[in-house]
């Protein structure tokens, strides 16, 4: 059996996995509630702000979301992540050390990768659906395609420079089951506790395939 095939069926929630900076717990449970309200179930918090695993704790509790930890970098974070309640993992990069740590905590895991060498090393170790980054500065669609051509057998979650203007170029892609991207939980948006706009915001990222 693939190890990434529980990851794979929660990329295959949404067209757009939302990549979340948040810096102020008190915001995670009404964007959480927001996102998924609009269609977008599956949620990327990273590890980049004090607050992420209170963060996560919270986001963990809304009815019909999938939360996982993002920015996963060391068997620390991956414990720490597991602990606050996330169902899944997101590395920008991949290491011997990082995948043993999720494998030893159940903890599925999506990891990066940004050329066909990376993607082999990790289909090795039987990962077959993989976060390709950074999307945009690695050459962006038209390089995943090509990368595709002679690995059809690994899927990947685009992330790093997909936004509206390029996600349906990704999502095109036979490879490609989702993509990861923030402008849906926009900064400004959060502060102002604009949940409504950011509902709206995740309704139109999950038409995105349609």
């Amino acid at each position: 059996m693939s190890k990434t095939e529980r990851t794979r069926e929660i990329c295959g929630l949404a067209p757009i996995v939302p990549v979340l900076v948040v810096d102020d717990a008190s915001h995670a449970r009404p964007l959480a509630e927001a996102l998924v309200a609009g269609g977008l179930p599956a949620l990327e918090v990273t590890l980049r702000t004090p607050a992420a695993l209170d963060v996560i704790r919270a986001m963990a509790e809304v009815p019909g979301g999938v939360v996982g930890a993002g920015t996963l970098v060391t068997p620390e974070d991956v414990r720490a992540a597991k602990e606050a309640g996330a169902q899944f993992g997101v590395s920008p990069g991949a290491t011997d050390t990082l995948i043993a740590a999720c494998e030893a905590e159940g903890l599925p895991l999506l990891p990066g990768a940004a050329t066909a060498s990376e993607a082999m090393a990790l289909l090795e170790k039987g990962y077959d659906m993989l976060k390709f980054f950074p999307a945009e500065a690695s050459g962006g669609a038209p390089a995943l395609k090509a990368i595709g051509a002679p690995l059809p057998q690994i899927t990947f979650c685009p992330t790093g420079g997909v936004s509206p203007s390029n996600a349906r170029d990704y999502l095109s892609l036979s490879n490609v089951v989702c993509a990861g991207g923030s402008w849906v939980a926009p900064k400004q948006m959060v502060v102002d506790g604009d949940w409504a706009g950011i509902e709206a915001l995740a309704r139109d990222a999950a038409k995105l395939k349609d």
